[in-house]
């Protein structure tokens, strides 16, 4: 009988523990999420409040340590830098797609062959060998062929940086196959010899002159698309005088039209194939 009552007494106990820490700990509970809601609402107040009430003036008055130990200028720094960073992004896409639809609309004039069929590939480069020339015109004057200077008869259309595609070079010409708008260039060379290596005084300067002509089946005398010239010193020293004349530009060439290039010293150029050379190719 005294061991049953004493079983009933540490049930009772026991219960009672449990009941009283299950109290506690929601008690806690209660307590710790009620503090939590408290402290959460005060900081977005605080926050808020940061963004509403700021006042710049003290901002700019304040040093950069306070303004980096103040709460409300961390909100506010960190709002603003994702606000200009959203805009950023937002900005450069607008552009990135206007500058595309814009350039969508130039490309295909640029690139006629997008539109229709694409243009075939004609080009020419070629470039100096060994001097091959006419005879000089006396005091550069019109030759009896229609054209000034001393024509360049001498051109590499095969091997070295040279190349032919879809046009033909023939006595020092480029033949044009085809219609269209052609971007033509040319460069030349010249080695002017100084006084110590001829022998002799020159108190006059050399004039310097590049043409690119073309010939017309249909025309008997050559037409003068470019013209680029430069007044040169004669070199005095050991060493020579080196100098170069280079000109480019576009020309509409009808089938048959053939082009050819002249100088008004032909004797001073030098033919290196890096130095001297010309080309056309076909742009629309």
């Amino acid at each position: 009988m005294a061991v049953s009552v004493s079983l009933q007494c540490l049930g009772l106990v026991t219960l009672a523990a449990i009941l009283l820490q299950t109290i506690a700990v929601a008690v806690s509970f209660v307590y710790f999420n009620k503090v939590l809601s408290t402290m959460q609402e005060s900081f977005s107040r605080s926050s808020v409040s940061c963004l509403i009430n700021t006042n710049l003036h003290s901002h700019f008055e304040d040093s950069a340590e306070d303004k980096k130990s103040d709460p409300c200028w961390q909100v506010t720094q960190q709002l603003h830098y994702h606000i200009e960073k959203t805009m950023a992004d937002r900005f450069q896409k607008e552009i990135t797609t206007a500058m595309r639809d814009k350039l969508t609309g130039v490309l295909p004039d640029l690139r006629p062959g997008v539109r229709g069929d694409p243009l075939p590939k004609v080009a020419a480069h070629v470039t100096g060998v060994a001097s091959s020339t006419e005879p000089p015109t006396a005091d550069g004057s019109r030759s009896s062929r229609g054209y000034l200077g001393e024509r360049i008869r001498a051109w590499e259309g095969q091997r070295g940086l040279s190349f032919l595609q879809n046009m033909e070079l023939r006595g020092g010409e480029l033949l044009v196959p085809r219609a269209g708008l052609y971007y033509v260039y040319a460069q030349t060379y010249f080695r002017l010899p100084s006084t110590e290596e001829t022998e002799e005084t020159r108190e006059e300067g050399a004039q310097l002159v590049q043409y690119i002509y073309k010939k017309m089946s249909s025309y008997t005398v050559p037409i003068l698309l470019m013209k680029s010239s430069r007044s040169a010193c004669w070199p005095r020293g050991q060493e020579p005088g080196l100098f170069s004349l280079h000109q480019a530009g576009t020309a509409f060439l009808q089938p048959a039209d053939r082009l050819f290039i002249t100088v008004s010293n032909a004797s001073s150029m030098e033919m290196d194939g890096r130095a001297s050379y010309f080309g056309a190719f076909l742009v629309g």
